[in-house]
């Protein structure tokens, strides 16, 4: 049999399946997607390719899924720092976004959103951000996987004057990458408190009739919950609910103040629930409660949040904050082990996008987005499991090819259809012009 490339790598984690990881394996590809996970000496005795990678001392994972971002908005990077979110929101971004944001903001952020993703791993992002089709332009540009969201905010930009028209716009973005391999999208409320709820259930009708799922950051900070209560004497969930919003369609972002009662109904309902760790963190939002959620049921998956409150886009990085972060807020040293903590950026993040069936896991007949992570050096030895080295002591200088698709689009940890020069300088004038602004 003839394929177009074989990956030989020292071990191949799959995610999906009942063993770990697998050693001096290989992932086959033809075309876009893998037809086969097998033992590389098998491999080299029945198979030839038009390419074959030696990736010694690696490990393959599927493709890491951002699944919260506003890639853009790395061109705020430490733009305003050590700030509540009431405050970094409200006296730094937005007059900010009000000033800069435009076409070209959007393209050329989140074209180094990209590059910086990609070089750390990830195959696919799910954005929440203004002119989406420039988001899926430049996504396509990088060749990265994308989500873009046709958001929906409560006050005008330079995007949408009103509610009509956000969702108009959003909907034309839909219908012009409906059929696109690599771009898709989502509803993207930006939250129950800068949305009216008579929009909310428009947008949970018109996710059934386009059969797309719906983003929204909910319950992210102490502050919102007590102000739904005191707008509207209810918590935001208990808001969704009448809505129609709580379903498997809603991927609802942070949730940092749940009650019990709360846990069980987002489990029970198939919500997914998007955890920030490192953004919670930095902005003193609060924890999620992952493990608790994870013992009834509950799909969780993970996100960087923008670059402007992480201060950076590196999933890996996500999933060791998960993993500890969860330790330390249960007293258990066994709450998210760190094969969970990885299944949460790779095959949970696809289910949060109902694109489980493409992505998440390397596995015969889904597309080969595929990450290679180098274990042999001194930080990773000696190395007893490849998934505990990755999760407790992996970091984005250790990724060193990516496939999307089947696509090599970081080959020997150089970007393949990024100019890093040009990208750096951009980023540099935007600086210019935006510090000039402040």
């Amino acid at each position: 049999m003839h394929v177009d490339q074989i990956l030989h790598a020292s071990w191949v984690i799959p995610i999906e399946g009942d063993v770990g990881s697998l050693a001096d394996h290989c992932v086959v590809i033809a075309g876009d997607r893998i037809v086969d996970v097998l033992p590389s000496s098998t491999a080299r005795e029945t198979l030839s390719a038009n390419v074959e990678f030696d990736l010694a001392g690696h490990a393959l994972i599927p493709g890491l899924i951002n699944c919260h971002t506003h890639a853009a908005m790395s061109l705020f990077r430490g733009l305003a720092d050590d700030r509540e979110l009431t405050d970094w929101l409200e006296n730094a971004i937005w007059p900010a976004e009000a000033k800069h944001v435009d076409r070209q903001f959007v393209h050329d952020g989140t074209l180094l959103a990209a590059a910086e993703m990609l070089r750390s791993g990830t195959t696919c992002f799910n954005d929440m951000y203004f002119f989406p089709d420039e988001t899926a332009a430049a996504a396509i540009e990088a060749g990265i996987r994308a989500a873009v969201g046709m958001i929906v905010i409560g006050f005008p930009s330079a995007w949408a004057s009103n509610v009509n028209e956000y969702l108009n716009s959003g909907q034309r973005v839909h219908d012009q990458y409906r059929s696109h391999p690599s771009i898709h999208t989502t509803f993207a409320p930006h939250a129950p408190y800068t949305v009216d709820a008579e929009t909310l259930q428009r947008i949970a009708t018109l996710a059934e009739e386009l059969d797309v799922p719906i983003q929204m950051h909910i319950h992210e900070t102490k502050h919102e919950v007590q102000q739904s209560i005191a707008d509207h004497g209810m918590r935001p969930l208990a808001m969704l609910e009448p809505l129609g919003l709580m379903s498997h369609r809603l991927m609802a972002i942070h949730m940092t103040q749940l009650t019990d009662e709360e846990i069980t109904d987002v489990a029970r309902s198939g919500v997914s629930v998007v955890h920030c760790p490192e953004s919670n963190l930095k902005l003193a939002s609060g924890f999620c409660p992952v493990a608790a959620l994870l013992e009834h049921g509950a799909n969780i998956a993970l996100g960087t949040d923008g670059a402007s409150s992480n201060n950076d886009l590196d999933m890996l990085g996500e999933i060791r904050t998960t993993a500890l972060l969860a330790k330390g807020v249960t007293g258990d040293a066994t709450a998210v082990p760190a094969i969970d903590a990885l299944r949460m950026a790779t095959i949970n993040g696809a289910r949060a996008l109902g694109m489980e069936a493409e992505l998440g896991s390397l596995k015969r007949g889904k597309a080969a987005d595929i990450t290679a992570i180098d274990l042999s050096g001194i930080g990773a030895a000696p190395l007893y499991d490849p998934i505990s080295q990755i999760v407790y002591a992996g970091h984005r200088d250790q990724v060193t090819n990516v496939w999307v698709g089947g696509r090599r689009v970081l080959a020997d940890s150089e970007l393949i259809n990024i100019d890093e020069t040009a990208l750096i300088h951009s980023a540099e004038q935007w600086r210019t012009k935006i510090s000039r602004t402040r």
